[in-house]
């Protein structure tokens, strides 16, 4: 490995004593009777989960658990990406890159690592926070410039010769880029969803069933999609209160999470209330919640600037969609990627390798292993 170094997550005591603090002083703003979660997050919901975090979340147990596999920080073109690097036990390890999303971190994957680096269809697993997240630099990327980051990571900083990848929400971008920009380096692709009709596509090239998709995302943009647009316009005006009280963070990252799953699933969604507190706790002791949604602005002031579409790529995909994402028809992803197979799932959603990671698994490993 070239400019490499190992790393391991220790948060100081002064930091989670201040958090408890915060914790034990938050000024909750109360909520209409019967509200649930159609205002946002249920307050009564996010009661419960701080005093869980209060008195029975152990970050301690969580930072052995984080630790547990081998972690690098990587100097690429001057940013510090930090990664994790689990080696394949197979004879034939296929190297892989997983780009996680927002509101998740590198932590989406912990539980793929010992389902995909076991057997003989194993993979050399390099599992990447995106700068901005967690424990890379606080600098906000584009999906275009984090792809050229992971493509210089994977050939020069590891050595790989060439390298499959995957991703969904922000990793989608980022791997729809690295697949495009680099296909003489990217020898297959995986995604959970490819892009979302923004209003600029052709009517007259459209088929039925995109149109239908087209309205359904237009519906779901005006009823949840209120967080990407103060994220892509005002996210320094966000950034204060989230950065400064761990409730408000918590709130903010569950409204996006129930987006994708209902009340009842929210929890199962992520995995469980540990593991939902884990995640919000990696934004909250790097205090990268605010360069993270910053992204969403970069992408936006791209997306303004007239910056050129990605061509489309000729690298084999594989797509999967689960039943509680977005369910987009095969003839919109024909857009975008190469696809080589397209799957609807039987069970899962937005968080799948979190919610069902042994279905996850299984289709990542037969599909990167159905191709040459």
């Amino acid at each position: 490995m070239k400019n490499v170094t190992e790393f391991k997550v220790t948060v100081s005591q002064q930091v989670l004593d201040d958090l408890k603090h915060r914790l034990q002083n938050t000024r909750w703003p109360g909520e209409a009777a019967g509200s649930g979660w159609n205002f946002g997050t249920s307050e009564a919901y996010l009661k419960d989960l701080a005093g869980y975090w209060l008195n029975k979340y152990d970050w301690r147990k969580q930072e052995t658990l984080l630790n547990k596999y081998p972690q690098y920080i990587a100097d690429v073109h001057g940013v510090k990406v930090h990664f994790q690097y689990i080696k394949g036990k197979g004879k034939n390890a296929k190297p892989l890159v997983l780009t996680h999303g927002w509101p998740d971190s590198y932590y989406r994957f912990h539980k793929l690592i010992p389902l995909l680096t076991e057997g003989d269809q194993s993979f050399d697993l390099v599992i990447p926070s995106i700068p901005g997240f967690g424990f890379s630099d606080k600098t906000s990327l584009g999906s275009e410039a984090v792809a050229d980051l992971w493509k210089t990571l994977m050939t020069e900083n590891l050595g790989y010769e060439k390298f499959y990848a995957a991703g969904g929400d922000v990793g989608m971008g980022v791997t729809k880029a690295l697949a495009s920009k680099y296909p003489e380096v990217v020898a297959g692709v995986h995604f959970t969803d490819v892009g979302y009709p923004m209003g600029q596509e052709d009517p007259a090239t459209m088929t039925e069933a995109e149109k239908q998709f087209a309205q359904f995302v237009q519906q779901w943009w005006y009823a949840e999609g209120a967080y990407a647009m103060v994220q892509a316009t005002k996210p320094q005006s966000l950034a204060y209160g989230l950065n400064d009280s761990p409730v408000a963070l918590a709130g903010w990252i569950l409204s996006m999470v129930n987006a994708g799953a209902p009340p009842e699933l929210i929890e199962q969604a992520f995995g469980g209330k540990d593991e939902l507190l884990t995640n919000i706790m990696i934004y909250w002791v790097t205090q990268t919640i605010g360069s993270s949604v910053k992204m969403y602005k970069v992408e936006a002031m791209a997306q303004w600037g007239g910056s050129q579409p990605l061509k489309k790529s000729n690298v084999p995909a594989g797509v999967a969609v689960f039943p509680r994402e977005a369910q987009f028809p095969k003839e919109w992803a024909d857009r975008f990627v190469n696809i080589v197979s397209f799957k609807k799932m039987k069970e899962g959603g937005h968080f799948a390798a979190l919610e069902v990671p042994d279905v996850f698994a299984e289709e990542l490993r037969n599909f990167f292993y159905s191709i040459k």
